[in-house]
């Protein structure tokens, strides 16, 4: 069983398959689990607007800037949690209670959006945290075309995936800002294809 540490990032046509177990594990977020199984049976393309709060949070970062994150955490960190790509958002699956800790923890840092008075202000764009009381839409199980902007990049694939807390959040975000002020003027090549292979991560 290797470790999300040795894990590599690179493109891989099942890094954003659902499993049937990884499809229980989302459902089970919800006060109906089989009512969404089985709608999903029917329409395995249609995304779902799930609870947040009792099997997971989400942190919802700008598509660039949780690219970056998403790098950091793969090339030097543990990896990630699942992953989802929605209408231009990054969509982090955390553990919950990550939703409500995260922010506190950039503002003590000093990497909030609104900063400090002298502190780093706007390195770190605004973070959408949604836990206990909040929903989102997932992508559909199966794979769609990428033009519908939603999409998997880590798709879960087990009934217990594994989920950052908020201390690697924000150690992502602080990764990722301060390696913005590094990045050339030139744009990277096609950011929307690479997605994560958690096969080396088990």
């Amino acid at each position: 069983m290797s470790s999300p540490r040795n894990a590599t990032p690179h493109v891989t046509p099942h890094a954003s398959d659902v499993t049937s177990d990884g499809a229980a594990w989302l459902a089970s977020a919800g006060a109906y689990p089989r009512s969404t199984l089985a709608f999903w049976e029917e329409r395995p393309e249609a995304p779902v607007v799930l609870p947040c709060g009792s099997a997971f949070d989400v942190v919802s970062a700008p598509a660039i800037f949780g690219r970056r994150m998403l790098d950091r955490m793969w090339m030097e960190g543990p990896g990630s949690g699942p992953v989802a790509e929605f209408r231009g958002r990054m969509l982090l699956f955390t553990a919950p209670g990550t939703a409500q800790r995260l922010p506190s923890l950039l503002e003590w840092e000093e990497w909030s959006a609104r900063g400090r008075n002298g502190g780093r202000t706007g390195e770190v764009p605004p973070l959408l945290c949604h836990g206990a009381g909040d929903a989102v839409t997932v992508p559909a199980p199966a794979c769609v075309p990428v033009r519908s902007g939603s999409r998997w990049l880590v798709a879960p694939d087990t009934r217990q995936p594994w989920l950052p807390g908020p201390e690697i959040l924000l150690w992502a975000a602080v990764r990722a800002a301060r390696a913005a002020v590094r990045i050339s003027i030139f744009p990277p090549a096609d950011q929307g294809a690479k997605v994560y292979d958690v096969t080396r991560r088990r």
